[in-house]
């Protein structure tokens, strides 16, 4: 990347880093600044609701690398964060590997310099709408073993993908290609649900231009080929909370669905 492309992805809002933003983080410019205080402002539920994605993703890793899946790929990876998806998996297995996928190139660098520091770990910078472009990577290829099972995480980032784009496509791509066992984890903004949700759909949709919130129904059928594990599809605050039982959850939190899956 040269300096002009780091000027050009510093002058316009990244989804990426209104994200960091949301969660606390630093790596952020003051266009993200702008976005992320405005969602928070006008979307009171904003920085729940992106807390709740992060901490359901990092739940869904755990449950993966407990189940034996030693090869992740986190696609719109984003920006590294607190506990990243390769720390917590080599918490469980130090051999487990990971790639990650994004495709803003600042994002991609940062994750070069702070997330791709041991022969497990690679960061690449594709797009999740061509999944050809992913599996034929020579770092994807020469890190993951096909063959074997890889757990795939698709953490709010099949919304961002419009249905002429084919997210249904997509998804057929990767379940053709895993082996048995191997798990496939997703989480959506859906439509429909509650007074909350047009607003906050047109607010996200008119600030970035693109993506689509889906029915409950339509999500699930982006596991088509798959077999969903339990709890199902719920919102991400109650996906296999760490302690006690369910809770009460604000509408906000409704807005957003989660969902692991195996492939038989």
């Amino acid at each position: 990347m040269n300096d002009e492309d780091v000027r050009a992805g510093q002058a316009k809002p990244s989804i990426a880093r209104t994200y960091s933003y949301l969660l606390g983080d630093h790596d952020y410019y003051a266009v993200d600044q702008e976005i992320g205080q405005y969602f928070m402002d006008a979307l009171p539920g904003s920085v729940r609701i992106a807390t709740s994605a992060r901490r359901a993703v990092e739940r869904a890793v755990r449950e993966i690398a407990r189940d034996g899946v030693r090869q992740i790929i986190d696609f719109g990876c984003g920006l590294p964060t607190v506990d990243n998806v390769h720390q917590i998996a080599q918490r469980e297995d130090p051999e487990s590997r990971v790639v990650y996928v994004d495709n803003d190139p600042i994002v991609v660098m940062h994750g070069q310099a702070t997330l791709a520091t041991d022969d497990r770990t690679v960061v690449i910078q594709a797009d999740v709408r061509e999944p050809e472009s992913i599996y034929d990577n020579a770092d994807a290829q020469g890190l993951l073993d096909f063959d074997r099972p890889v757990g795939l995480l698709f953490s709010a980032v099949l919304g961002f993908i419009n249905d002429d784009e084919d997210p249904y496509g997509v998804m057929r791509f990767w379940v053709d290609r895993l082996a048995p066992g191997s798990r496939v984890y997703i989480s959506h903004f859906r439509s429909g649900y509650n007074k909350e949700t047009r607003a906050t759909e047109q607010k996200l949709q008119g600030t970035w231009g693109r993506g689509r919130w889906r029915s409950d129904s339509e999500i699930t059928k982006l596991f088509t080929g798959l077999e969903l594990l339990a709890p199902g599809l719920v919102p991400c605050s109650q996906w296999r909370p760490e302690s006690g039982g369910p809770r009460e959850i604000s509408s906000w939190e409704q807005l957003i669905v989660s969902g692991l899956a195996a492939k038989p």
